[in-house]
């Protein structure tokens, strides 16, 4: 166990930790912890910067972040160090005019920076605005006007991308910059505690989703939402005081604060940071053994690249094993479970809520599936033509059960905000079916799923038996319009080294879908391609979707797709 602070514990933070550590024992016993389980009252006036953290840094020694960089440089840093200097990050912050209420858009990479100013931020009752360095002049234009920002934190080679947005906002650089203040400036301050000032209901987080489908959305968290809601993602991740988490993930992106910052540090656990510039499998093996990292959770396209690996070093110490972001391949679990004798847990949600549905250490998985709801989330099946309960439908959740993990709204979008929130429940816009023992499977996005001869076909399910093959690194499935079945199956393949885009790689891998998939879930057409992604790294089939009804329309054949046809020999 982690040593706790000394200071006097605040009626929030015994509500908040008697919570947490209902969650800690009932681990591996989901059907009491949902009995048992209730949301904190953490009462009308609440800061988790001030109310949880600053209770349990002051006085700990215990590391709370640990950044290791590629040329093997770290970084350490303990609870009350951060404590301390997100205390001077927000006296000086508020020396240069910064107030509550004010948005600030957080523009840096997993650098120590990151988390003193999101802690320093929140103890003024500022708005943080997530945002990757990814981001060009035009995007960036974007979410400083419609997210309102007041400052902007950035680091000097990313400062000139500001030149062409316009704004009257303050100028924060890690490093220099003509016409920027500089934010080492903050360590010359004379730190003092904060007090809470925000109101339970006051923002918090203002995110820009990945934008799958279309437009980003502009998601709005309350104090409560997140620092709260993510009681039921450090559930999920199985999280203890003491241990070590890594999470591969990008800041910018709700993910990021999921499980690099509220998810691991309401646990009293330590976050680990690996940075890398080019992605590589052995490395990042390496040092979670070298750190003793016991709880790991990465996207699936990190999981499959880690397969290809060689995963015979050994887990090390690690205890739990997750995934979020995608659905998970039954293949990839299974072949992480021959290799170390652990299994990865898959887990469900959105930016727009915490984690909603997952498997939990100690329970029985079942593969495909994405476990069963969380304790205290109120999740339904809702039939989409009937708009009745079901047991296949939309995800949704019951506002009338007041799901304490769900954003406030989206922000500047009153048709969006009523579509989400229509006859009484927030609507995900991901299907999914139930089994009899509660077990919820994803089926996939309500605009991915379509209709090939007049049966339902769920994209994921095909995709899964795709990646079996090992010429298959990514696959994504999307109707192609044909005017005798009204649509088939086409996979769209991203290849694994050492396969070539040729004839009998396609056939090769139609044959495999042959002889594992019903004939009226057969996938027809083949195509290697690279797999448009939104830049968080989501595939968007809309961009597939779309190109393959303009080649109908058009009368156009695509010339690099392979059509099960052209092989009269293909057999199961």
């Amino acid at each position: 166990m982690a040593p706790t602070s000394t200071a006097e514990p605040r009626p929030s933070t015994t509500a908040y930790r008697q919570a947490r550590d209902t969650l800690v024992a009932l681990t591996g016993q989901h059907d009491r912890a949902v009995a048992e389980f209730r949301w904190p009252e953490v009462g009308e006036r609440f800061s988790w910067a001030i109310d949880w953290f600053d209770q349990i840094a002051r006085g700990n020694a215990t590391t709370a972040l640990w950044i290791v960089e590629e040329d093997g440089s770290e970084l350490k840093l303990s609870f009350d160090e951060l404590a301390t200097r997100s205390d001077q990050v927000a006296v000086w912050l508020s020396g240069l005019g910064v107030a509550k209420g004010d948005r600030v858009l957080l523009m840096l990479g997993n650098q120590v920076e990151l988390w003193e100013t999101m802690l320093g931020v929140f103890k003024l009752g500022a708005v943080i605005m997530p945002t990757t360095a990814a981001l060009g002049p035009a995007d960036l234009r974007d979410r400083v006007e419609r997210g309102g920002a007041r400052v902007v934190v950035a680091n000097a080679a990313d400062s000139a991308k500001f030149d062409e947005v316009p704004g009257d906002y303050l100028r924060v650089c890690v490093g220099e910059a003509d016409g920027w203040h500089a934010y080492a400036d903050a360590y010359a301050e004379q730190p003092h505690p904060f007090e809470t000032v925000t109101a339970s209901t006051d923002p918090l987080l203002l995110y820009f989703t990945s934008g799958t489908t279309s437009k980003p959305k502009l998601v709005e968290h309350t104090q409560v939402s997140y620092p709260v809601g993510h009681l039921s993602t450090m559930y999920w991740i199985g999280a203890r005081p003491g241990d070590v988490h890594l999470a591969i993930s990008s800041p910018g992106w709700a993910k990021h604060a999921w499980s690099c910052f509220f998810a691991p540090w309401i646990a009293e656990a330590t976050i680990f940071v690996y940075n890398y510039t080019r992605f590589d499998a052995g490395r990042l093996l390496d040092q979670i053994r070298r750190a003793g990292v016991t709880t790991f959770c990465a996207p699936p396209t990190v999981w499959r690249m880690l397969i290809q690996a060689d995963l015979s070093g050994g887990k090390g110490d690690l205890r739990e094993l997750l995934a979020a972001g995608e659905p998970l391949n039954p293949e990839v679990i299974t072949q992480v479970q021959h290799a170390w004798d652990l299994t990865i847990r898959d887990g469900y949600g959105q930016t727009e809520t915490t984690l909603q549905i997952g498997n939990i250490a100690g329970e029985p998985l079942k593969p495909g599936s994405m476990g069963r709801p969380m304790p205290g989330v109120p999740v339904a099946l809702l039939d989409p033509l009937t708009g009745e309960l079901a047991d296949e439908g939309e995800i949704v959740l019951d506002l009338s059960r007041h799901p304490v993990n769900l954003m406030t709204g989206y922000l500047g979008d009153e048709e969006r905000q009523a579509e989400a929130m229509a006859g009484g429940y927030y609507h995900t816009g991901d299907v999914a079916q139930r089994d009899s023992d509660g077990y919820i499977t994803y089926i996939g996005r309500t605009d991915d799923v379509f209709k090939a001869s007049d049966y339902k076909v769920s994209p994921f399910e095909l995709e899964s038996v795709l990646i079996e093959h090992p010429a298959v690194a990514e696959a994504a499935v999307v109707p192609a319009p044909d005017p005798t079945r009204l649509a088939v199956p086409k996979a769209y393949i991203a290849l694994a080294p050492g396969w070539e885009p040729d004839a009998e790689t396609a056939k090769a891998i139609l044959a495999h879908a042959r002889g594992h998939l019903a004939p009226y879930l057969r996938v027809r057409r083949i195509e290697f391609f690279e797999l448009p992604k939104t830049i968080s790294g989501k595939i968007r089939r809309v961009e597939l979707r779309d190109r393959e009804q303009r080649a109908f329309d058009g009368g156009q054949s695509l010339s690099q797709e392979f059509r099960d046809d052209q092989f009269p020999d293909l057999k199961a």
